[in-house]
């Protein structure tokens, strides 16, 4: 160990994907075995799209835990714990909301993009502007020295930084600012070509079925030049030699590619090898999630544990927080 803490989050809106697995789960897989990590299930964060309708939360939250473990996650290693159960994330979301400017949230790339985005939702409010807030709150509770992302979510933990930066400079130097360790794929392709997203509705998720996914692989999009077999295509147009760049060998994806712009192989042969490339990773996966989804109270038992220890952490930091603020007792 490194000596060093780590800290991410999932959130428990959906069914978690292959996305999820490539671009966190596996990578925090290998982190648990070099730095003190800590994971959260997200499920404050759910509640800022998803506020209308809690009714598939619980089960969402399960899925989130069952997934980490059947990836790979060790409790004897990580910490991995629910977000609403360690009520200091609240705490300090209110306290720092009183020094945050405006200003700092408005500009966050994803606040407008998923305005526009997201249709059948109103994200007109005061959660969803304040989501980035509250995940500075999820990363400093922790006093985290590094956080896991994508290139895409690096302004949300730029202004985690400069949150910290502010408080210290008002108050005391109490939180460290946090730096990211960037993810090998930030960005995995959908079933469609865009990024894949349970807003979009492509994803091919780790609960499918071993059929499920074969079925959604086959119905890939490719090139669309490639209309017969004979048409040759370019293999970066495809969404499918996306996946092999993550799934397959380095020989395997120059044997496609070069079969695509010679029209040598078939779309269908191309996803024969995807398929069996993507079962070699879920496999072991599904059979992990098999032996979790009968041990309801193993799943609970590893919640209110990781929980626990994580409200240590998080009532330690706050005492810390108070102190700064001058909000102790009188005395």
């Amino acid at each position: 160990m490194s000596g060093k803490r780590v800290l991410s989050g999932i959130q428990p809106s959906g069914k978690l994907h292959i996305g999820n697995l490539v671009g966190a789960l596996q990578n925090w897989v290998k982190l648990q075995d070099e730095y003190e990590c800590y994971y959260f299930i997200a499920d404050w964060h759910a509640l800022t799209s998803q506020y209308a309708d809690t009714s598939q939360l619980k089960e969402y939250v399960k899925d989130v835990l069952i997934n980490c473990l059947a990836a790979g996650l060790d409790p004897e290693k990580a910490t991995i714990f629910a977000q609403s159960r360690v009520i200091e994330h609240a705490e300090l979301h209110v306290l720092l909301s009183m020094i945050t400017p405006l200003s700092w949230l408005e500009r966050v790339p994803t606040y407008k993009e998923k305005q526009t985005e997201v249709k059948d939702i109103d994200l007109h409010t005061y959660g969803f502007l304040g989501y980035p807030l509250l995940q500075s709150a999820d990363i400093l509770i922790y006093r985290a020295n590094y956080v896991p992302v994508g290139v895409d979510q690096m302004p949300h933990l730029e202004i985690t930084r400069e949150i910290a930066r502010r408080f210290n400079n008002f108050y005391g130097e109490v939180f460290p600012e946090p730096e990211g360790l960037l993810t090998q794929f930030p960005k995995v392709a959908g079933t469609d070509g865009r990024k894949m997203s349970k807003t979009y509705d492509n994803c091919i998720f780790l609960s499918d079925t071993p059929k499920e996914a074969e079925q959604k692989i086959r119905t890939m999009m490719t090139d669309p030049a490639r209309i017969k077999r004979t048409d040759k295509g370019d293999p970066e147009l495809s969404p499918v030699f996306q996946l092999h760049k993550i799934f397959s060998t380095k020989e395997e994806q120059d044997e496609v590619a070069e079969g695509c712009r010679t029209a040598g192989i078939g779309c269908l042969d191309c996803k024969k090898i995807l398929i069996k490339n993507i079962f070699a990773v879920l496999e072991p996966i599904w059979e992990r999630r098999d032996h979790f989804l009968n041990k309801p109270d193993t799943l609970e038992d590893i919640l209110a544990s990781g929980s626990k220890k994580a409200g240590a952490v998080a009532i330690d930091t706050m005492v810390q927080v108070r102190k700064a603020i001058r909000l102790n007792s009188l005395k």
